[in-house]
């Protein structure tokens, strides 16, 4: 899939140090792109629910390293955050915090579902309006968000409310890229694969090595932030995963058995 650049009438400098917030950047695929965005020398705040989680020794290396405490279901608090930024100004927000149960081996309970919706979904929206009206008044800025493959699903068995979840989040950034592209706004979808996360581990008994084309977190942190930088539309990564839902696409839907 060939990401879209969008041309904005003023044209940021990408060499100068930034303004980067991440939300749900304490831990996982998140950190990983902070650790990028830090060894470049930018500004990186990074927002989640266990700031703590950040290792003190990555603290040490990177004074300017800003570690926050945010509930993205909280919109009052997610208003607070991307406010904090008014001042100094926010070049970059990625929205990297998300949420998955298993719905293969327990039935979901109605609190997980509202997890993952208020996650996945109603936090992107609350993270969004937020930086785009901050966006909007100091007149430039970019938006991304991780989203992920069992997004492209047209249909999931195995795990159908977060394969819905992410199909709205592809659908709220695609919205907003259209909604915001003529006032020099850029938005990219983050659409990777099997990243090697801690997380995915927890999920698979600890190893998650049988995983289709698994990526190590620095090689897709590296493809996020090459993206972003070059103001794609659409990262999505790794080609061959691609592929795979492509044709998993054209099969029955009772045939599908993609898992986190």
């Amino acid at each position: 899939m060939t990401g879209i650049i969008l041309h904005a009438p003023a044209q940021q400098n990408s060499n100068r140090r930034q303004q980067i917030l991440i939300i749900g950047g304490t831990s996982g695929i998140g950190l990983a792109v902070a650790r990028c965005y830090l060894a470049q020398g930018h500004q990186v705040s990074v927002a989640g629910r266990h700031p703590h989680k950040v290792p003190s020794a990555l603290r040490e290396q990177y004074p300017q390293l800003q570690c926050l405490q945010l509930d993205i279901r909280d919109a009052a608090a997610v208003r607070d955050c991307i406010a904090i930024f008014s001042e100094s100004g926010l070049d970059l927000l990625l929205v990297s915090a998300g949420m998955y149960f298993n719905a293969r081996s327990q039935q979901l309970t109605a609190a997980q579902c509202a997890d993952m919706i208020g996650i996945n979904v109603h936090g992107v929206q609350y993270a969004f309006e937020a930086a785009t009206q901050l966006m909007l008044r100091q007149g430039h800025g970019q938006l991304a968000v991780i989203a992920s493959v069992a997004g492209l699903l047209k249909a999931d068995p195995g795990a159908s409310v977060y394969s819905a979840t992410k199909r709205q989040v592809i659908q709220i950034a695609d919205t907003y890229r259209r909604a915001y592209a003529p006032f020099g706004l850029q938005v990219s979808t983050i659409i990777p694969g099997y990243i090697n996360t801690a997380r995915l581990r927890e999920l698979n008994g600890g190893d998650a090595s049988h995983k289709p084309f698994l990526l190590s977190e620095d090689d897709a942190a590296q493809r996020i932030t090459d993206g972003i930088a070059k103001r794609k539309a659409i990262i999505a990564f790794p080609r061959r995963m691609i592929w795979l839902i492509r044709l998993l696409n054209l099969l029955p839907a009772s045939l599908l058995q993609f898992r986190k």
